[in-house]
């Protein structure tokens, strides 16, 4: 009886196998956009860290400079 069945088990696993693609694309697709957010927030938040370093090693003396060690 499962050899008449042969056409529907083939397209069975034609299509299961489309929307696992479709999906594995989508998936990798989604978390390749997540990955690259987070690289670009994490160069912002870094570069902001790195200006601030520098903001504050410029100024030497002064109430500023104690001003802006207190936060």
């Amino acid at each position: 009886m499962n050899e008449s069945h042969f056409l529907r088990n083939i397209l069975l696993v034609i299509g299961g196998t489309i929307v696992v693609g479709w999906l594995a694309i989508h998936l990798i697709g989604w978390l390749i956009g997540i990955i690259f957010y987070v690289a670009v927030g994490a160069l912002i938040i870094g570069g902001g860290i790195y200006l601030y370093g520098r903001a504050k090693k410029s100024i030497t003396s002064g109430s500023a400079a104690r001003r802006i060690g207190r936060r």
